[in-house]
Parts: structure tokens; C-alpha cells; sequence
């Protein structure tokens, strides 16, 4: 082989080493920057779930059909502009426990959320923005727990103006705490009830309170961190 079809090789060995070099470079930069926005996602993911679950807060929801077909609507005030089927309330960050007679006594007198360094609470208004008479059903369910918080957990529920505090059977299972009118219904299904006759026009008032009482028997050191997240969901089941 003569000494210029050696120098021909050697450049071609040389720029196919250069263009080997840049595929594995810009091969290694979009793989690097595929972990990144992987790592990012799972970041925000991861974030979400957290903040979701830890400090998630009390929702409330019409069945949008119901919201689109017959006007039943969701609103923090007694006067609404628009129709809105997803109500939540403000999160409440590392909630310890209190005595139900530490809540404010008007605590059922402030629209929408009006919470406390311990306690949850939320006022707002379900409301026949139809023309047809109706009747709803609703339900409370616990959507989430963790390290047992729910044995200890009170929920008080202001129905214009009337008021019914929910919790667990005793964990011995010998019926209701005494601070309580209700019993859950279930481990995960606080409260149903069914509204018969809701006339157009017609607003119910809710206030929902979530307490960890201090003087439950369960209320106790190994609860602590736990979690707890609940929903209240309403629903058209008649219409006259």
C-alpha cells in the first residue's frame, strides 16, 4: 500500500473516530437529559402524592351529570355566578389534638374555609339551580388513613344550622364515643342522608368541622404523623 493510500486511511479512520465521538456525545447528553426529566417527574409526582395525602384537603363534589342536566351546584356563599360541581377546602398543616369545646362557638357563621391551627372547617352551599324538584343524596367517606388517626378523629356537621358530631364505635366495640350523636356508618363511610323535595331555588347549608379529640381513649402517641383525608359527595337519586 503506498504512503498516500495510508494517509487516505488514516483520515478516514480519523473522521469516523471524530463522528463516533459526536454520536456518543450527543447520545450521552439526551440521555442525560431524559434522566433529568424523568427524575423531575417522578419528583413532582412524588410531591403531589405527599402533599395529597398528608395534608389533602376536605373535598366536596356534585355528580357533574347532575350539575350539567339538572342544575345541582356547589358554592362557598348562599349567592353563586356560575355553576361548579368541586369545592376544597384549605389544608391544615400538622394537626395535633383538641377538645371539641376549643372550637369556636359561630364556627357554622363563616363561609367557605375559616380553619384553625388544629381543626378543618368549611361552610358552603349545595343548591338547586334547576327547575325541577329534586332529591339528593349525600355521603361522607374517609378516602384516605394511615396509622389509625380515624379512631380518634370527630367530624361535626352543621345542616342549616343543626348540628351532629360523627365518630367511630368505641375500639372495643361497645358502641358510640360519648361526645358523639352518630356513629360511622362503616370504617371508610361516615354519614348518608337523603334530601327529599329540594325545591328549585332552594340552598341547604353545610359546615363541616374535623377535629382530632384529645379525650378519646385512642387518641394516643402512636397515631402521631398519621393521615387522614375525607370527601363528602351529593348526588340526584329522585326527580318529581
Amino acid at each position: 500500500m503506498s504512503e498516500n493510500e495510508n494517509k487516505v486511511k488514516d483520515i478516514a479512520q480519523l473522521r469516523r473516530s471524530a463522528g463516533e465521538a459526536k454520536r456518543y456525545f450527543i447520545i450521552t447528553r439526551v440521555i442525560g437529559l431524559l434522566i433529568i426529566i424523568l427524575v423531575a417527574i417522578i419528583a413532582i409526582a412524588y410531591a403531589i402524592s405527599y402533599f395529597y395525602d398528608k395534608f389533602g384537603s376536605f373535598t366536596v363534589r356534585v355528580n357533574k351529570y347532575d350539575m350539567v342536566n339538572q342544575g345541582l351546584t356547589l358554592s362557598e356563599t348562599p349567592e353563586f355566578d356560575h355553576a361548579i360541581s368541586v369545592l376544597n377546602a384549605d389544608i391544615v398543616y400538622d394537626m395535633t389534638n383538641i377538645s371539641a369545646h376549643d372550637l369556636p362557638e359561630n364556627i357554622d357563621k363563616v363561609n367557605g374555609s375559616h380553619n384553625g391551627n388544629n381543626y378543618i372547617a368549611y361552610t358552603f352551599y349545595l343548591i338547586n339551580a334547576g327547575d325541577d324538584t329534586i332529591s339528593y343524596k349525600g355521603e361522607m367517606s374517609i378516602e384516605n388513613v394511615t396509622k389509625g388517626v380515624d379512631e380518634a378523629v370527630r367530624v361535626a356537621i352543621y345542616k342549616n344550622g343543626k348540628k351532629t358530631v360523627y365518630g367511630k364505635t368505641k375500639s372495643n366495640g361497645k358502641g358510640i364515643e360519648s361526645d358523639c350523636d352518630e356513629e360511622f356508618l362503616s370504617s371508610n363511610l361516615v354519614m348518608r342522608e337523603l334530601k327529599e323535595e329540594f325545591e328549585p331555588k332552594a340552598k341547604d347549608k353545610y359546615t363541616v368541622v374535623i377535629w382530632l379529640e384529645g379525650n378519646d381513649p385512642d387518641c394516643l402517641d402512636n397515631i402521631i404523623g398519621g393521615t387522614i383525608k375525607f370527601g363528602f359527595d351529593f348526588s340526584i337519586v329522585e326527580t318529581t
